[in-house]
């Protein structure tokens, strides 16, 4: 086994973590600084752009201490040392686990069976490169001699949530071609996509890494079939590339072996983004931008590599998340991205997160009697403060919640920028100190109101302060959740980097889909499913 199997609830700093919890999970942050004038200097990391506080959280420098001793004590560091050197820690699959090595320098060495993989990482980052540039200079044309002005993503999964998340987040940089993603089987969303595209000058990429996905081949049959209502069988070659690992498939659909982007099996989907999957990136905002997404990235995987413990920012972030989900009972977390911008960032994380560690045995294969994964979700700011705020300030659920936001806007409009960031700080504060019985008394609100406007406070945040929002600094932050991801997956001991989970109702939804077509064909289910199955037939 790559990676040393220790149920973390048998090591000594997890017995110790239980006694200190019951010690100190009454008391309130505010405590804390009220004894310690320096708390949020000694508890505030400082790196690159980055400006991370982790005061306002119920932890002492006890806590820190216990949460780092467990890390040692399942040996993080051995399992960091065979992550970035090509180990095969998606054991379950036979696979390494190396979306590092697609954004490491040329100069580096990173070997997978005996063969250093750099080499060909930068001959397809060439051919991305090359392609972005004929497109977005107009030098690659349709088929009726005209310039590409859209470009249509077709993938699901880590096949779209990157990339999309990225191309929304960075639109501020981005060229003159209009990026569309189409994802769901639901042919309202495909056909809404394509209703207003013109076939002459749209470029379509479909990402699938066997060719076989039902979704995306679905919804790429679907625009081939338009398609041809304009053009003939040979233009499907010049409006149509395939980021794929099935030559012959991506042949017979029809385009050209010249425009297939390869992909590799030690690439998890929901990690791909860096790889040519992250091609309508490319597009999207030029190969430069792409590649400071890359670069930012590597300095990333380079502190998390290099960086003590103590002042690691993914292995710090997945210790609280360890912290508030072992000891505190808390489900969820709540990530709060103060920029309209990264609208979607949450809803990629659901993917990296949920789907990496939701699993409930262990690298032993034996049934696991702790918590692992934690529910992700959130909106931006402020929209957010007018949605489920109230539920995190007075609800009677303990939510973490990170908070990232960015000091300067991208169109320099300083006014909307300063009322941005006062709720941004001010929300943090109130989540931490709340508002007492006296405080609400002094205010002169009526006797009875009074028990309806307390907020108790003592609400955990992590702020995570970045300069400008910029490709780079989104590539270190994308990094930064991949690590916790993996710094996480090591402490609770599971395999991260497989999705079991998701075939089943694949498999099940083949079945009733033969059904559907053929009514000859009868499968055994449950009687209610046979029931809707029937009824939904008599619909249609």
């Amino acid at each position: 086994m790559a990676l040393k199997s220790t149920n973390p609830t048998k090591t000594k700093s997890w017995q110790l973590l239980q006694h200190h919890f019951e010690a100190i999970k009454d008391i309130h942050i505010t405590e804390y600084f009220n004894q310690n004038p320096n708390r949020a200097n000694d508890l505030t990391l400082k790196w690159e752009d980055f400006y991370v506080d982790f005061s306002k959280h119920r932890i002492t420098k006890e806590t820190l201490d216990l949460l780092l001793q467990l890390a040692n004590e399942v040996d993080l560091k051995d399992a960091i040392s065979k992550y970035y050197n090509g180990d095969v820690i998606n054991e379950t699959e036979g696979r390494a686990v190396l979306h590092t090595a697609l954004r490491a320098p040329e100069s580096a060495k990173i070997m997978v069976d005996g063969v250093n993989v750099i080499p060909e990482i930068y001959q397809v980052k060439n051919k991305i490169k090359a392609f972005t540039n004929q497109v977005v200079n107009g030098q690659l044309k349709g088929f009726t001699g005209k310039p590409f002005t859209d470009v249509v993503n077709i993938g699901i999964g880590g096949s779209d949530l990157g990339p999309a998340m990225v191309v929304e987040a960075l639109s501020f940089y981005k060229n003159h071609l209009k990026t569309h993603f189409v994802s769901n089987v639901d042919g309202d969303h495909v056909n809404e996509v394509i209703k207003n595209l013109n076939p002459e000058t749209t470029l379509f990429v479909v990402v699938s890494k066997t060719f076989t996905t039902q979704e995306t081949l679905s919804n790429a049959n679907t625009i081939r079939q338009w398609f041809l209502k304009s053009g003939k069988q040979s233009d499907v070659a010049k409006h149509f590339v395939a980021v794929s690992t099935n030559i012959e498939k991506v042949k017979e659909f029809g385009i050209d072996e010249s425009n297939i982007f390869p992909m590799w099996n030690w690439v998890g989907g929901r990690f791909s983004l860096w790889s040519a999957v992250g091609l309508t990136i490319s597009l999207a905002v030029g190969y430069d931008h792409f590649d400071g997404l890359l670069s930012g990235a590597n300095k990333m995987d380079e502190h998390f590599k290099t960086q003590a413990f103590d002042k690691n920012l993914p292995v710090i972030t997945a210790l609280l998340s360890v912290w508030y989900n072992n000891f505190f009972n808390a489900e969820s977390e709540a990530v709060i991205a103060y920029s309209q911008y990264l609208n979607q960032f949450a809803t990629y994380l659901q993917q990296g997160i949920m789907e990496s560690n939701g699993k409930s045995v262990d690298r032993s294969g034996i049934p696991i009697n702790y918590q692992t994964g934690t529910i992700i979700w959130g909106e931006p700011g402020t929209n957010s403060q007018h949605a489920f705020f109230q539920l995190i300030h007075q609800g009677t659920k303990l939510i973490p919640a990170e908070f990232i936001g960015f000091a300067k806007s991208l169109h320099g409009n300083k006014d909307h920028q300063d009322k941005l960031m006062s709720n941004f700080l001010a929300q943090t504060e109130a989540l931490m100190t709340g508002k007492s019985k006296n405080d609400v008394i002094d205010e002169g609100s009526s006797k009875h109101l009074v028990p309806f406007k307390v907020f108790e406070g003592n609400k955990p945040t992590t702020t995570i302060l970045i300069d400008k929002l910029t490709p780079e600094s989104l590539g270190k932050l994308i990094a930064l959740y991949e690590h916790k991801i993996f710094v996480q997956g090591v402490i609770w001991n599971i395999f991260s980097y497989d999705q079991f989970g998701v075939e089943l109702g694949k498999q099940l939804a083949n079945t009733i889909l033969s059904e559907i077509n053929d009514s000859s064909v009868v499968n055994n289910h449950d009687t209610s499913t046979s029931n809707l199955l029937k009824h939904y037939k008599n619909l249609t």
